[in-house]
């Protein structure tokens, strides 16, 4: 039990970090919501095993800790200066394709996912 409430503990600077990030990016978290909720109401009207919305819900969810990640660095590029520089554009440029790339191979999940069982229920 003691070991439960250091763990919980320990978490308070992450959900903070978290409160910001549902704070300043809604949109983001909206749509990451919204999307995830109509994949696993889609996958649940597919029947799709429970391995497969598994892997849905890790797709998409690797899309909004992307985002996280995309503003973490964006602040810190910004606390460290106000000023252009190429390395902070670029840093800003890097973290942005993450999120790029998160949603991409989300999308190609979902699409190898759900048009196979979607196509036969619909022929």
């Amino acid at each position: 039990m003691a070991y439960l409430l250091r763990f919980l503990r320990r978490g308070g600077p992450a959900l903070t970090g978290l409160r910001h990030f549902a704070r300043t990016q809604r949109g983001d978290l909206l749509t990451y919501v919204l999307v995830l909720g109509t994949q696993v109401a889609l996958g649940l009207w597919l029947r799709l095993p429970a391995r497969d919305l598994a892997l849905l819900w890790l797709a998409t969810s690797l899309v909004l800790f992307a985002e996280v990640f995309n503003t973490a660095v964006e602040s810190l590029v910004d606390r460290v200066g106000p000023e252009h520089h190429p390395l902070s554009g670029l840093a800003k440029d890097l973290a942005a394709g993450a999120v790029f790339l998160a949603i991409f191979m989300a999308l190609v999940c979902a699409l190898l996912l759900l048009l196979p069982p979607l196509a036969g229920r619909l022929a």
